[in-house]
Protein backbone atom coordinates (compact mmCIF):
# COMPACT_ATOMS: atom_id res chain seq x y z
CA UNK A 1 0.00 0.00 0.00
CA UNK A 2 1.39 3.35 -0.93
CA UNK A 3 2.32 5.69 1.86
CA UNK A 4 0.12 8.76 2.28
CA UNK A 5 1.58 12.15 1.47
CA UNK A 6 2.11 14.09 4.69
CA UNK A 7 3.27 17.34 3.20
CA UNK A 8 4.13 19.15 0.02
CA UNK A 9 7.18 17.46 -1.44
CA UNK A 10 10.35 19.36 -2.19
CA UNK A 11 11.20 20.02 -5.81
CA UNK A 12 13.65 17.25 -6.73
CA UNK A 13 17.09 18.89 -6.97
CA UNK A 14 18.70 15.96 -8.73
CA UNK A 15 16.81 16.00 -12.04
CA UNK A 16 19.88 17.31 -13.80
CA UNK A 17 21.91 14.41 -12.44
CA UNK A 18 19.39 11.88 -13.68
CA UNK A 19 19.43 13.55 -17.09
CA UNK A 20 23.21 13.30 -17.25
CA UNK A 21 23.15 9.65 -16.28
CA UNK A 22 20.55 8.78 -18.90
CA UNK A 23 22.42 10.79 -21.53
CA UNK A 24 25.67 9.06 -20.67
CA UNK A 25 24.16 5.60 -20.99
CA UNK A 26 22.44 6.43 -24.27
CA UNK A 27 25.58 7.85 -25.89
CA UNK A 28 28.05 5.18 -24.81
CA UNK A 29 26.13 2.08 -25.76
CA UNK A 30 28.28 -0.70 -24.26
CA UNK A 31 30.55 1.47 -22.15
CA UNK A 32 29.89 1.56 -18.43
CA UNK A 33 29.27 5.13 -17.33
CA UNK A 34 28.90 4.45 -13.62
CA UNK A 35 30.26 1.17 -12.36
CA UNK A 36 28.35 0.07 -9.31
CA UNK A 37 29.11 -2.97 -7.13
CA UNK A 38 26.27 -4.98 -5.67
CA UNK A 39 26.90 -3.73 -2.14
CA UNK A 40 29.05 -1.42 -0.07
CA UNK A 41 29.36 -1.87 3.67
CA UNK A 42 29.97 1.13 5.91
CA UNK A 43 27.81 0.19 8.87
CA UNK A 44 28.82 1.92 12.08
CA UNK A 45 29.69 -0.36 14.96
CA UNK A 46 29.60 0.84 18.56
CA UNK A 47 32.77 -0.27 20.33
CA UNK A 48 34.81 0.58 23.45
CA UNK A 49 37.07 2.63 21.18
CA UNK A 50 34.11 4.48 19.65
CA UNK A 51 31.39 4.67 22.30
CA UNK A 52 28.20 6.15 20.92
CA UNK A 53 25.38 7.87 22.76
CA UNK A 54 21.77 8.18 21.64
CA UNK A 55 19.12 10.88 21.91
CA UNK A 56 15.46 10.79 20.93
CA UNK A 57 13.40 13.72 19.65
CA UNK A 58 9.93 14.23 18.18
CA UNK A 59 9.53 17.21 15.88
CA UNK A 60 6.80 16.39 13.40
CA UNK A 61 6.95 13.86 10.58
CA UNK A 62 9.80 11.44 11.18
CA UNK A 63 10.58 11.44 7.45
CA UNK A 64 11.90 14.97 7.71
CA UNK A 65 13.00 14.71 11.34
CA UNK A 66 15.42 11.91 10.57
CA UNK A 67 16.90 13.94 7.72
CA UNK A 68 17.30 17.04 9.91
CA UNK A 69 20.05 15.35 11.95
CA UNK A 70 21.73 13.47 9.11
CA UNK A 71 24.38 16.03 8.17
CA UNK A 72 25.46 16.99 11.68
CA UNK A 73 29.15 16.28 12.19
CA UNK A 74 29.42 13.53 14.79
CA UNK A 75 26.02 11.98 14.08
CA UNK A 76 26.66 8.47 12.81
CA UNK A 77 23.21 6.90 12.59
CA UNK A 78 19.56 7.98 12.65
CA UNK A 79 16.46 5.82 12.99
CA UNK A 80 12.80 6.73 12.52
CA UNK A 81 10.45 5.35 15.12
CA UNK A 82 7.76 5.82 17.73
CA UNK A 83 8.01 6.87 21.37
CA UNK A 84 6.16 8.62 24.17
CA UNK A 85 3.03 6.48 24.28
CA UNK A 86 1.62 3.50 26.15
CA UNK A 87 0.80 1.23 23.21
CA UNK A 88 3.12 -1.75 22.87
CA UNK A 89 4.63 -2.43 19.45
CA UNK A 90 3.05 0.51 17.60
CA UNK A 91 2.79 0.53 13.82
CA UNK A 92 2.51 3.37 11.35
CA UNK A 93 -1.23 2.91 10.86
CA UNK A 94 -1.85 2.01 14.48
CA UNK A 95 0.57 3.94 16.67
CA UNK A 96 -1.81 4.81 19.48
CA UNK A 97 -0.61 7.76 21.56
CA UNK A 98 3.01 7.61 20.40
CA UNK A 99 4.80 10.43 18.61
CA UNK A 100 6.74 9.96 15.41
CA UNK A 101 10.32 10.28 16.61
CA UNK A 102 13.94 10.02 15.55
CA UNK A 103 16.70 8.29 17.45
CA UNK A 104 20.05 9.97 16.91
CA UNK A 105 23.21 7.99 17.62
CA UNK A 106 26.24 10.21 17.93
CA UNK A 107 29.87 10.35 18.93
CA UNK A 108 30.05 12.56 22.07
CA UNK A 109 33.70 13.34 21.32
CA UNK A 110 32.57 15.22 18.21
CA UNK A 111 29.09 16.56 18.94
CA UNK A 112 27.35 17.21 22.25
CA UNK A 113 23.77 16.94 23.43
CA UNK A 114 23.50 20.74 23.55
CA UNK A 115 24.26 20.92 19.83
CA UNK A 116 21.62 18.30 19.09
CA UNK A 117 19.13 20.38 21.06
CA UNK A 118 20.06 23.37 18.89
CA UNK A 119 19.25 21.32 15.79
CA UNK A 120 15.97 20.22 17.36
CA UNK A 121 14.80 23.79 18.04
CA UNK A 122 15.91 25.15 14.67
CA UNK A 123 14.31 22.33 12.66
CA UNK A 124 10.65 22.80 13.56
CA UNK A 125 8.07 25.20 14.96
CA UNK A 126 7.95 24.44 18.67
CA UNK A 127 5.02 26.82 19.12
CA UNK A 128 2.59 24.96 16.87
CA UNK A 129 0.15 22.88 18.89
CA UNK A 130 0.20 19.15 18.09
CA UNK A 131 1.53 19.33 14.59
CA UNK A 132 4.00 20.70 12.10
CA UNK A 133 2.78 22.58 9.04
CA UNK A 134 0.10 20.52 7.29
CA UNK A 135 0.79 17.49 9.51
CA UNK A 136 -1.69 17.93 12.34
CA UNK A 137 -2.25 15.45 15.15
CA UNK A 138 -0.86 14.11 18.39
CA UNK A 139 1.64 11.91 16.57
CA UNK A 140 3.35 15.04 15.22
CA UNK A 141 3.77 16.78 18.57
CA UNK A 142 7.02 18.36 19.69
CA UNK A 143 8.83 16.46 22.43
CA UNK A 144 12.31 15.89 23.85
CA UNK A 145 12.76 12.42 25.32
CA UNK A 146 15.48 12.41 27.97
CA UNK A 147 17.69 9.51 29.05
CA UNK A 148 19.30 11.00 32.16
CA UNK A 149 19.13 13.73 34.77
CA UNK A 150 21.74 15.70 32.83
CA UNK A 151 19.73 15.51 29.61
CA UNK A 152 16.64 16.64 31.52
CA UNK A 153 18.55 19.64 32.86
CA UNK A 154 19.92 20.60 29.45
CA UNK A 155 16.54 20.11 27.76
CA UNK A 156 14.73 22.22 30.37
CA UNK A 157 17.30 25.00 30.13
CA UNK A 158 17.11 25.03 26.34
CA UNK A 159 13.31 25.20 26.45
CA UNK A 160 13.43 28.18 28.81
CA UNK A 161 15.88 29.90 26.48
CA UNK A 162 13.64 29.17 23.49
CA UNK A 163 10.63 30.65 25.29
CA UNK A 164 12.55 33.86 26.03
CA UNK A 165 12.96 34.50 22.30
CA UNK A 166 9.32 35.54 22.17
CA UNK A 167 6.64 35.88 24.84
CA UNK A 168 3.80 36.37 22.37
CA UNK A 169 3.26 32.62 22.06
CA UNK A 170 3.96 29.54 24.15
CA UNK A 171 6.56 26.88 23.38
CA UNK A 172 4.47 23.70 23.33
CA UNK A 173 7.39 21.26 23.41
CA UNK A 174 7.02 18.53 26.00
CA UNK A 175 9.97 17.08 27.92
CA UNK A 176 9.43 13.45 28.83
CA UNK A 177 11.58 10.63 30.17
CA UNK A 178 12.20 8.08 27.44
CA UNK A 179 10.59 4.72 28.09
CA UNK A 180 10.87 2.68 24.90
CA UNK A 181 11.87 3.70 21.41
CA UNK A 182 10.20 1.50 18.80
CA UNK A 183 11.87 1.30 15.40
CA UNK A 184 9.49 2.19 12.56
CA UNK A 185 8.89 -0.07 9.58
CA UNK A 186 11.60 -0.25 6.86
CA UNK A 187 9.54 1.88 4.44
CA UNK A 188 10.02 4.87 6.75
CA UNK A 189 13.78 4.58 7.23
CA UNK A 190 15.95 6.99 5.19
CA UNK A 191 12.73 8.07 3.48
CA UNK A 192 14.12 11.23 1.86
CA UNK A 193 17.08 9.34 0.38
CA UNK A 194 14.78 6.69 -1.05
CA UNK A 195 13.04 9.32 -3.15
CA UNK A 196 16.25 9.66 -5.21
CA UNK A 197 17.13 6.32 -6.87
CA UNK A 198 20.28 7.76 -8.43
CA UNK A 199 21.79 8.43 -5.01
CA UNK A 200 20.92 4.90 -3.91
CA UNK A 201 22.71 3.59 -6.99
CA UNK A 202 25.74 5.75 -6.32
CA UNK A 203 26.24 4.13 -2.91
CA UNK A 204 25.81 0.60 -4.23
CA UNK A 205 22.12 -0.24 -3.80
CA UNK A 206 22.50 -1.34 -0.20
CA UNK A 207 20.22 -3.92 1.33
CA UNK A 208 17.56 -2.42 3.62
CA UNK A 209 19.24 -3.43 6.88
CA UNK A 210 22.58 -2.05 5.72
CA UNK A 211 20.99 1.17 4.51
CA UNK A 212 19.42 1.77 7.91
CA UNK A 213 22.75 1.47 9.73
CA UNK A 214 24.92 3.23 7.16
CA UNK A 215 26.65 6.46 8.22
CA UNK A 216 26.91 7.50 4.57
CA UNK A 217 23.20 6.90 3.96
CA UNK A 218 22.45 8.91 7.11
CA UNK A 219 24.28 11.92 5.73
CA UNK A 220 22.84 11.52 2.22
CA UNK A 221 19.35 11.38 3.71
CA UNK A 222 19.90 14.91 5.00
CA UNK A 223 21.37 15.96 1.67
CA UNK A 224 18.40 14.57 -0.26
CA UNK A 225 16.07 16.67 1.87
CA UNK A 226 18.29 19.75 1.34
CA UNK A 227 18.80 20.02 5.09
CA UNK A 228 22.60 19.94 5.16
CA UNK A 229 24.48 23.17 5.82
CA UNK A 230 25.13 24.98 2.50
CA UNK A 231 28.82 24.09 2.57
CA UNK A 232 28.06 20.39 2.95
CA UNK A 233 25.34 20.51 0.27
CA UNK A 234 27.84 22.01 -2.19
CA UNK A 235 30.51 19.51 -1.21
CA UNK A 236 28.22 16.56 -1.87
CA UNK A 237 26.95 18.15 -5.10
CA UNK A 238 30.54 18.32 -6.31
CA UNK A 239 31.27 14.68 -5.40
CA UNK A 240 28.14 13.38 -7.09
CA UNK A 241 28.75 15.42 -10.24
CA UNK A 242 32.36 14.22 -10.35
CA UNK A 243 31.27 10.58 -10.19
CA UNK A 244 28.75 11.10 -12.97
CA UNK A 245 31.32 12.90 -15.09
CA UNK A 246 34.04 10.27 -14.64
CA UNK A 247 31.82 7.23 -14.30
CA UNK A 248 33.99 6.07 -11.40
CA UNK A 249 34.02 5.25 -8.55
CA UNK A 250 30.98 4.68 -6.41
CA UNK A 251 30.31 7.13 -3.59
CA UNK A 252 31.93 5.67 -0.49
CA UNK A 253 32.33 8.66 1.78
CA UNK A 254 31.73 12.40 1.96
Amino acid sequence: MALPEKRNRFFIPFANLVFLLVLCISLLDKAACIRIPSQISDSVVDSPDRPLKSAVFALGSFWRSEAAFGCINGVVRTTAGYSGGLKANPEYRNLGDHAESVQVEYDPRIVGYRQLLDVFWSSHDSRQVFGQGPDVGNQYRSCIFTNSTEELRLASTSKEREQLKSRSSIVTTQIQQLDTFYRAEPDHQKFELKQHPLLLQLIGNMAEEELESSALATKLNGYAAELCPPRIQKQIDARVNEIIRKGWPVLRDI
